[in-house]
């Protein structure tokens, strides 16, 4: 028997940007995610192409995975996995925003107009500035939640996947050094509320020729787990 697929229509805004022109990785990811489960147990996202922004794309759903497609081209696909993501560590907040200081974006961005790590306006952009923690192999930055991202229902999984993405990357940059996501599994724990104070932290787990690995998470003050990823990176030939 054929399990027919169910089709909706998804249109990434141009506020969600990463790299120019195209749709940030992690928006994408937690997207795909909240549309499997909420994202609360976790799924695994892999990005095949870049996804086009303000451009209709075919979101599927097939037994449990989903797929996002362009006409013919397949985009992204996203299935479950079954295990917990867990964080790297936990760095208070006040500590995460002092890493800040340390950020390589400020000296060579790469994408300066991403929606979670670029430069843009305060509440149009995320501003995750991840800068070294001293004595650990993490970064870390702190996160003020702007009510602009907020829905309906609070702030959604496709934020929470921005914000655990590009700093898995910025765990292995330099400055001027530049990659593309292409995998993200994530999980989240516990819904964000919006004006809070997050610590986001990341740390470089391996490295495989052009692939570099990185797990991230997001902690409340106290230090309790509110979502975790793990990535895989593929830099420029």
């Amino acid at each position: 028997m054929t399990t027919a697929a169910l089709q909706t229509v998804l249109t990434v805004p141009q506020r969600f940007r990463g790299p120019e022109g195209i749709a940030n990785g992690g928006w994408i990811a937690g997207t795909m995610a909240d549309s499997l489960n909420g994202g609360r147990s976790a799924v695994e996202v892999t990005l095949h192409a870049p996804s086009p922004l303000e451009t209709e794309l075919r979101l599927e759903h097939v037994a449990n995975s989903a797929s996002l497609s362009h006409g013919d081209k397949l985009l992204v696909e996203a299935i479950p996995v079954a295990e917990d993501l867990e964080g790297p560590g936990f760095v208070p907040f006040n500590d995460a925003a002092r890493a800040e200081a340390g950020f390589v974006g400020l000296q060579a961005h790469p994408f300066a107009e991403c929606f979670a790590c670029g430069l843009r306006e305060p509440g149009d952009g995320l501003r995750i500035f991840p800068g070294p923690v001293e004595g650990t192999d993490l970064v870390a930055a702190g996160w003020r939640v702007p009510f602009t991202v907020t829905g309906e229902d609070g702030v959604p999984a496709s934020i929470i996947g921005a914000v655990l993405d590009c700093i898995t990357g910025w765990a292995h940059f330099g400055p001027g050094e530049t990659a593309l996501l292409g995998r993200l599994a994530l999980q989240i724990h516990r819904s964000v509320q919006p004006g809070g104070r997050y610590s986001v932290v990341a740390r470089p787990t391996g490295r495989d020729g052009r692939k570099m690995y990185g797990q991230s998470a997001i902690y409340e003050m106290d230090g309790t787990l509110v979502a975790a990823a793990r990535a895989t990176w593929i830099a420029p030939r």
